[in-house]
């Protein structure tokens, strides 16, 4: 089991930058692949960005834009996310998977970040 815990979020104006946090506890944190997924209201959840041993992904719309990145000695990943736009608007969940599998099955609660333009 794995518990995940998201902090980071907030109102920012277009342009400017957040960095989320989500600290793991449980299970060997650094046996899993570690994904942000956001939620606008209306919409359906959608990966943002994952980072496991060999690399990072992310989704088209945030490309040079966020930056994902882990911190074994503290259990934490983080999503930097510099020139907000409004559309980023959205809560952002943290998630975890088994590298095996395609499927992420330990989730944070949320946090909500809003850009106001």
């Amino acid at each position: 089991q794995v518990q995940l815990v998201e902090s980071g979020g907030g109102l920012v104006q277009a342009g400017g930058s957040l960095r989320l946090s989500c600290i793991a506890s449980g299970r060997t944190f650094s046996d899993y692949v570690m994904g942000w997924f956001r939620q606008a209201p209306g919409k359906e959840r959608t990966l943002v960005a994952q980072i496991y041993w060999s690399g990072s992904y992310y989704q088209d719309s945030v490309k040079g834009r966020f930056t994902i990145s882990r911190d074994y000695t503290k259990n934490t990943v983080y999503l930097q996310m510099n020139s907000l736009k409004p559309e980023d608007t959205a809560v952002y969940f943290c998630a975890a998977r088994n590298p095996t599998s395609a499927e992420y099955v330990y989730w944070g609660q949320g946090t909500q970040v809003t850009v106001s333009s």
